[in-house]
């Protein structure tokens, strides 16, 4: 029904009617900002990526470094028949899914609240006596649940924390691929505990037998799938209790302080406002989720939008009265109706 795109740069326009989801599922979640193909944190850069932490970015690299690790012992343990070949085919796959999703909580915009934001239509209506919350430091709109990150210097919607490993903050908008660099880890470290257990405990062959070399790198890796295991362990915990109780980790942190956490504030989030309505066999992939309403799980709303959505919903109107015939003067005729949709949408 509508198709548009405008390109500014890297960045391109994204309000489309997607027909490969809901005949009647619009999507618009495009901030109508010039971008380009620079790399940064700030609203105007087109790649999104935190380079004003040194540290997180070595914490980030050593993930590579160590899955990388890992998957080059397993490979060498089958290549010298301590594994069988499937096994570490496995392993591998486990791996490249699992730094695939790293990659993609690392390089996408967690939701970022730009300087246009304004409060949602939903938020208008279900909450007209809330008073409307400023950054002191971005100077913006600031959704609930948001929190201004120092290290990115931006506010960010539904954030959870800044995680160092993945050198991002975790938020509403790339909180699903970091649940599934969690999931994917946790497999992948169970995955060689059980193999290299199992060749220390139960392979009583020649074949089990390894190198002067092999066994320090098993050694090593054993170390370190433990250690991992029980880190990643505790994440999981950490943010399952975050969404079965819709509050995440700073927001926590900060009621037990304040020792204000009250069950009637929890409220579950829905998985489909973090894997998305796209269909149950994206939810395991690292592809950017499709929500039902972007403006709600963002909490917040452009004036751009907010044109778009009254623009789309009169011209619905329009189309279906022109076709519904009425009588006048005992003839039929069609009826037209005028498309004045700005009327007052961008009133203060």
């Amino acid at each position: 029904f509508i198709h548009a795109q405008k390109k500014y740069g890297c960045s391109s326009h994204r309000m489309i009617m997607d027909e490969g989801v809901d005949k009647n599922y619009y999507r618009d979640d495009f901030n109508d900002e010039p971008k380009g193909c620079s790399l940064g944190t700030n609203e105007e850069d087109g790649i999104w990526m935190n380079m004003s932490d040194q540290a997180g970015t070595i914490m980030c690299l050593m993930v590579w470094f160590l899955l990388g690790y890992s998957c080059l012992t397993i490979v060498w343990l089958a290549e010298t028949g301590g594994l069988p070949v499937s096994l570490s085919m496995i392993y591998c796959i486990l791996c490249s899914l699992a730094l695939s999703c790293h990659a993609k909580t690392t390089l996408t915009d967690p939701g970022s609240v730009p300087q246009s934001a304004v409060p949602s239509e939903a938020q208008r209506k279900n909450h007209p006596e809330q008073k409307l919350s400023m950054c002191s430091q971005c100077q913006t709109f600031k959704p609930p649940f948001s929190h201004h990150c120092r290290i990115c210097n931006r506010c960010v919607s539904r954030m959870d924390h800044h995680c160092p490993w993945m050198n991002n903050c975790i938020g509403a908008g790339n909180l699903k691929h970091f649940i599934l660099f969690l999931i994917y880890t946790w497999l992948t470290c169970g995955y060689a505990m059980l193999l290299l257990g199992w060749n220390y405990f139960f392979c009583a062959t020649e074949n089990c037998t390894f190198g002067t070399v092999v066994i320090q790198l098993a050694r090593v890796m054993t170390f370190l799938s433990v250690g991992a295991f029980l880190f990643i362990s505790s994440m999981l915990m950490n943010v399952f209790y975050g969404l079965m109780t819709g509050i995440g980790t700073i927001d926590r942190l900060k009621k037990k302080a304040l020792d204000t956490m009250l069950e009637s504030d929890e409220e579950p989030i829905p998985l489909k406002d973090v894997f998305g309505i796209a269909g149950y066999h994206t939810w395991l992939l690292p592809i950017d989720p499709v929500f039902e309403d972007y403006d709600r799980v963002m909490g917040y709303s452009t004036p751009q939008r907010l044109l778009r959505e009254q623009m789309m919903m009169n011209s619905n109107n329009v189309t279906a009265n022109a076709s519904a015939p009425i009588p006048v003067g005992g003839d039929v005729v069609d009826q037209h109706m005028p498309n004045d949709v700005t009327k007052d949408l961008l009133s203060p």
